[in-house]
């Protein structure tokens, strides 16, 4: 009985040249996707800039606001 899978550098061998660089750019993408490295926590640089409003509106009001900024 003959073998079911074929590695992957048989197959590239059985594709045109413009294939094998299409497989090669994916493999390339599939890596970096899976080798990314986080830079560190998030960074909340927003954080503490509507502290002034805090006594003029509740966050449900301020969610409003935003809202209506947004899509209107």
């Amino acid at each position: 009985m003959g073998r079911i899978s074929r590695t992957v550098e048989e197959l590239m061998r059985e594709l045109p040249p413009e294939a094998q660089a299409e497989v090669r750019d994916f493999a390339e993408f599939l890596r970096q996707k899976h080798t990314r490295k986080r830079d560190g926590e998030a960074k909340f640089k927003w954080a503490g800039v509507a502290r002034d409003l805090r006594d003029k509106y509740t966050s449900v009001q301020l969610q409003h606001k935003i809202s209506e900024t947004l899509f209107s």
